[in-house]
């Protein structure tokens, strides 16, 4: 099965969680800058990740989406990732309520894969930092590689 993890980071955390999927399932494991539009055919599955930075992905993973030609996912599993501050941990009510309505990178990734005709294997899901630069919560790199092996099962 051809698998590819592509990821982009500010700080170091969504690599870590790329990476410890990609080691867990065999996968190539890409920042999203580093992809070539060839890399995207043949494959069986995709997973994007990015930090969620004023509610959505950063811009190196924007400029990838935006890149892949409508209907290249064709028939490619794809689910989404991101990692994000846990805002009831922060306990502030403004940003509860603008994560509330605006959301986490993961949604806004699934979506443009499934726009470019990949087949949704798994909701987007959504990987903890304990401050904006991290580190991880404990945890959370156990769960990431949980959530990969079930999203390919």
């Amino acid at each position: 099965m051809s698998i590819l993890v592509v990821y982009d980071s500010m700080y170091g955390n969504t690599e870590k969680i790329a990476q410890a999927i990609g080691a867990a399932i065999g996968a190539d494991v890409l920042r999203a800058g580093e992809v070539k539009p060839d890399q995207l055919t043949g494959l069986d599955v995709l997973l994007v990740g990015s930090p969620t930075q004023a509610f959505q992905p950063l811009q190196p993973m924007k400029t990838f989406l935006k890149e892949i030609p409508f209907g290249a996912l064709k028939g490619v599993k794809v689910a989404s990732f991101d990692t994000r501050m846990d805002v009831a941990a922060v306990n502030n009510r403004f940003l509860t309520i603008m994560a509330n309505l605006f959301g986490y990178a993961a949604k806004p990734i699934a979506a443009t894969l499934m726009k470019k005709g990949g087949l949704s294997i798994a909701s987007p899901e959504g990987f903890i930092v304990s401050d904006k630069e991290g580190p991880l919560k404990d945890g959370e790199l156990e769960r990431a590689v949980q959530w990969a092996k079930q999203s390919i099962s």
